[in-house]
């Protein structure tokens, strides 16, 4: 299993157009983006979690793939709760670091925004089919078939990095190259990488000019993207998800607007 290209497994998310998986995305973090309040986000965590039966992603799948949230959300936490702005009662001094009421609270938002904000997105990514998604860009939102092509030419090419990866440490280990330091290893293979990567974006961008892909002219599409019923569903639910959080930040005075 690769995140970069995902296996698409049968379920109720995966056969809603991209289109409205990118739309509930969107609205769900634009929503929680205008507060930074605890709350808030844990509403819409709770929530998010109770949806994710119908995604068809299993526990150790669905692991990996949110991998990166795990992450970056406790240590973005921490940082805040460290280093954030002192207000309230102090928990912990420490030198010049002090932990306040505060710098807590805010810390907590902060890392429960972060998963919040980035469980759908993953989740619905995981859940879609790369040239599904172009069909949909193209035929739902309109976006100019050159654009969209050229990305999904690109997003395919990417999950060929990590066997190009594998293959140029082969070939330097047995060169013998591999012996050296870790760093220069690193970044000789890199190098090497990023130059095989210009070399075949070059031959894909005069074989797809050569077929016919960069013609300004209306083209026709072998699939119809058709945004229905489950599509709008998909989006209120996620409307209703965001008024739900802010409703009950508010209720509880908790709502934090970032903009006043």
């Amino acid at each position: 299993m690769s995140l970069l290209t995902p296996a698409i497994r049968p379920s109720a998310v995966a056969r809603i157009n991209p289109v409205a998986k990118l739309v509930a995305a969107l609205l769900i973090g634009i929503v929680l983006l205008l507060t930074v309040d605890w709350v808030s986000a844990a509403v819409a965590l709770l929530l998010e979690a109770l949806l994710l039966a119908w995604a068809g992603l299993g526990a150790r799948e669905l692991l990996l793939r949110t991998a990166p949230l795990w992450v970056a959300a406790p240590l973005a936490a921490i940082t805040t709760v460290l280093y954030g702005e002192d207000h309230g009662a102090v928990l912990l001094p420490w030198g010049w670091i002090t932990v306040t009421e505060g710098s807590l609270a805010l810390g907590l938002a902060i890392g429960l925004r972060i998963l919040a904000i980035g469980l759908p997105g993953i989740v619905l990514f995981a859940t879609t089919d790369p040239t599904d998604l172009a069909d949909g860009l193209a035929q739902v939102l309109r976006l100019p078939a050159r654009f969209v092509l050229g990305g999904l030419a690109g997003l395919r090419l990417v999950g060929l990095l990590i066997e190009d990866w594998r293959s140029l440490g082969l070939a330097r280990r047995a060169r013998g190259i591999a012996d050296r330091n870790p760093i220069g290893r690193f970044f000789g293979q890199a190098f090497a990488l990023l130059v095989l990567s210009v070399r075949r974006g070059s031959k894909l961008a005069t074989a797809m000019e050569a077929k016919g892909f960069g013609s300004d002219i209306p083209r026709s599409w072998a699939r119809p993207s058709v945004f229905g019923g489950r599509e709008w569903m998909l989006v209120a639910i996620a409307a209703l998800i965001a008024a739900v959080a802010v409703t009950v930040s508010i209720a509880t005075g908790s709502w934090n607007f970032v903009l006043s």
